[in-house]
C-alpha cells in the first residue's frame, strides 16, 4: 500500500495536522505461490508505519499472526507437487517401459501416443499421474508444441517405426520425428532431452558396414542412418541432451549387470528393455549424463556399478 507523499504546499491534503498513528493491518492474499496449480492461502501481516518495506519470505519462513506457520495441509501440498516429463513412443514396449518407470519413481507423465484406444487399454491400471495426449511426432513442430505443452520439464523420445508398406516411414519417424520434438523443445524452453537410439548408427565410419546388424536394419529403409541424423540435430540444438544407443533390445528382464562404453564403440550384444528405460529415468537429474553419447549392453561377468559411476566415466568427443 503506498503512502502519500508529504508536499507543504499540497494544502489540500495537508490542510491539517497529521492525525496520530494509527496501525492498520493489511492482508495479502497469497495465490499461487508454487507453480503447478496448488493453491495456498496466507496473511501476511505488515505495519504501514514502518520505514523499511514489507519484505516477503520464502514459503516455509512466512508466519501469521495467531497461527503457527504455513499450514500442515499446505505443506502437503508443496510436498505433493510432482513433476512432469514428456515421453515420445509411449505405447511402444521401451516406452512403456519408461512411463511405468517413471510413474514409479514419483514423476508425473504426459505419454504421446497415435491410438488413444490402444494406450489406454496399455495402461489401463495407471491413475491421474499419467495423462495421455494424440500426437504423431511426424505432424511438425507447432503440433508437438501443443502436445508437450509448457508444463512438461523435460522429454524422452523412444520412438520407433512400424513396418509397413511405405519406404519412407522409417526415414520420417527416426529422422524427422525426431528433429520435429527437438524443435518443439526449442520453441518451448525445455532443457532437457533423451533420446533412445541405437548401436551402430555410425556403423560406416566404425568399419562395421558389413555387419548383419547393420545391413539387416538399414535394409529397412536406413534406419541407422536416419538416426544418426537425428543424433547430429539434438547435438547442435543447444539443449540438454542424453543419447543411449542400447544393442540388441530383448523383452526378457534384466540379467547381467550394465556395461556403458563412449559412442562408436559396441557392435554387438543384447540388452534388456526395462535395462534401457531404467538408464534413461536416471539420466534425467544426473549431471554426469548431460551432454553426453553413451553405449549400453549387459554382460555376466561386469561388475555392478553406480549410474554416477558409469556416466561420469564416459569422456565426450
Amino acid at each position: 500500500m503506498k503512502q502519500a507523499k508529504h508536499n507543504p504546499s499540497d494544502s489540500s491534503i495537508f490542510s491539517q495536522p497529521p492525525s496520530p498513528m494509527i496501525r492498520r493491518t493489511c492482508y495479502l492474499s497469497a495465490r499461487h505461490l508454487h507453480h503447478h496449480h496448488h493453491h495456498h492461502h496466507c496473511s501476511l501481516l505488515f505495519s504501514t508505519t514502518s520505514p523499511e518495506p514489507p519484505k516477503f519470505h520464502s514459503l516455509k519462513s512466512i508466519k501469521m499472526e495467531g497461527a503457527n506457520e504455513i499450514t500442515r495441509e499446505a505443506k502437503e501440498n508443496v510436498n505433493q507437487t510432482k513433476r512432469k516429463i514428456f515421453v515420445a513412443g509411449a505405447t511402444g514396449k521401451t516406452g512403456k517401459s519408461i512411463v511405468e518407470q517413471l510413474l514409479a519413481k514419483g514423476f508425473e507423465v504426459k505419454a504421446a501416443v497415435r491410438d488413444l484406444a490402444k494406450a489406454r487399454a496399455t495402461f489401463s491400471k495407471h491413475g491421474p499421474s499419467l495423462q495421455m495426449v494424440v500426437a504423431d511426432v511426424t505432424e511438425g513442430s507447432d503440433k508437438l508444441v501443443q502436445a508437450i505443452g509448457d508444463d512438461s520439464e523435460a522429454v524422452i523420445c523412444a520412438t520407433g517405426f512400424r513396418p509397413g508398406l511405405n519406404p519412407f516411414a522409417p526415414w520420417k519417424v527416426e529422422n524427422l520425428g525426431t528433429v520435429n520434438l527437438v524443435e518443439a523443445c526449442r520453441k518451448l524452453g525445455v532443457q532437457r532431452f533423451i533420446l533412445i537410439s541405437s548401436i551402430l548408427v555410425n556403423g560406416a565410419a566404425m568399419g562395421q558396414m558389413l555387419n548383419p546388424a547393420y545391413l539387416y536394419l538399414n535394409i529397412f529403409g536406413l534406419i541407422l542412418v536416419a538416426k544418426h541424423k537425428a543424433e547430429n540435430h539434438i547435438r547442435k540444438s543447444g539443449i540438454n541432451y542424453t543419447i543411449i544407443r542400447p544393442a540388441a533390445l530383448k523383452n526378457e528382464p534384466p540379467s547381467g549387470n550394465l556395461v556403458m562404453e563412449p559412442e562408436d564403440t559396441l557392435y554387438d550384444g543384447t540388452i534388456s528393455r526395462d535395462l534401457v528405460a531404467e538408464v534413461a529415468v536416471e539420466a534425467l537429474d544426473l549431471p554426469e549424463a548431460s551432454y553426453k553419447v553413451v553405449e549400453i549392453v549387459s554382460r555376466a561377468d561386469a561388475p555392478k556399478r553406480t549410474y554416477e559411476d558409469l556416466f561420469g566415466s564416459i569422456k565426450q568427443k
